[in-house]
């Protein structure tokens, strides 16, 4: 008597497995996260600014995760959207409103609604095409940003922000270390709610219309309104990094709304690796720490070795950190 054996699952059926088997709590390792919050203070007080700028670049690489790792919608102009919080909290705080709660909310709406905008132009489109508008539209929305003077201060930058302490009573210091906390409470909310997203069933619908955005509406599904909600919600946490940048500097300038901004955050999700939200943490720490180290030992030529460090990474762990961690796993549980 001949028994089925049934095939081994593809990758996609072992992801798929793998990611309802995490949709209920945090595993062990994700402790560390914490652990390394708390540690950043026994540093000293002058890591209180690079702790707040490392989760600042999280923030913003988790929602650009959600797009090119989850979505696999790749964007060259997602900074725009970084960019339009950081002015909507800056301009309320310059003209009188720098509660920093409501301040973060204002950032990301304005950048939600410009998001609704540009994606449902954007997403009617793909490969190449896709890839030019979003490259125009961070050069388009730098320039109106240049432009408007009287608005965001042109090259000058928004001057006169003042934000208010947390809750009447935190205020923001010299040192950055209400910035810093209020950085990593911020960072744990975005973190849970992205986690929860991506192993909710719109998550998963999302990935399968990755894979097969053809088998996706033949079976039913809703492909670009699901898109352009992913999108949208990926421009309010992108929204939400550039208003929580603006209140922790109280200032915002023309490099928070640049493409070398857009270019930069796309390295560090590839150093970290995409598609595991794990990666959109690895990512920033490692090049912001690397280049906090560099920039002091080589101030002329840290660009370099930090540009061959990141070329051997992606020589040697071409998935990225994430990537290389899980391959070395297998190996050694072989």
């Amino acid at each position: 008597m001949n028994i089925p054996v049934s095939p081994p699952p593809t990758p996609q059926q072992a992801a798929f497995a793998d990611v309802l088997r995490r949709k209920h709590g945090l595993r062990p390792a994700e402790g560390l996260i914490l652990v390394a919050l708390a540690l950043v203070p026994l540093f000293g007080d002058q890591y209180y600014a690079l702790g707040a700028q490392i989760l600042v670049a999280i923030i913003f690489a988790l929602s650009l995760d959600l797009l090119v790792g989850y979505a696999g919608i790749v964007t060259l102009g997602h900074a725009a959207f970084f960019g339009v919080g950081a002015y909507a909290a800056g301009i309320a705080s310059q003209r009188g409103w720098g509660e920093p709660l409501s301040g973060l909310l204002i950032g990301g709406i304005a950048a939600a609604l410009a998001g609704v905008v540009i994606g449902a132009i954007v997403l009617r489109t793909s490969r190449f095409t896709l890839l030019m508008i979003t490259l125009c539209t961070v050069f388009l929305f730098g320039e109106i940003a240049n432009k408007a003077t009287s608005i965001t201060g042109g090259v000058d930058g928004l001057l006169g922000m003042e934000t208010w302490p947390i809750f009447g009573t935190f205020e923001f210091d010299l040192f950055g270390r209400a910035g810093y906390w209020f950085a990593a409470a911020v960072f744990l909310v975005v973190w849970m709610a992205v986690r929860r997203l991506v192993h909710s069933p719109l998550g998963l619908s999302i990935m399968a219309i990755r894979d097969n955005p053809g088998r996706a509406a033949a079976i039913g599904m809703a492909v670009l309104p699901r898109q352009l909600l992913i999108f949208v919600i990926s421009c309010f946490i992108a929204g939400l990094a550039g208003a929580l940048q603006a209140e922790i500097n109280q200032f915002v300038g023309l490099k928070d709304i640049s493409f070398e901004l857009s270019a930069t955050i796309l390295v560090m999700l590839a150093l970290g690796g995409s598609g595991r939200l794990y990666g959109a943490i690895l990512g920033p720490v490692v090049y912001l720490v690397a280049q906090d180290m560099l920039s002091k030992d080589n101030p002329v030529l840290w660009q370099l070795w930090l540009g061959i460090l990141i070329v051997g990474l992606v020589l040697f762990a071409p998935g990225g950190l994430t990537q290389l961690y899980i391959r070395l796993r297998e190996r050694l549980g072989r």
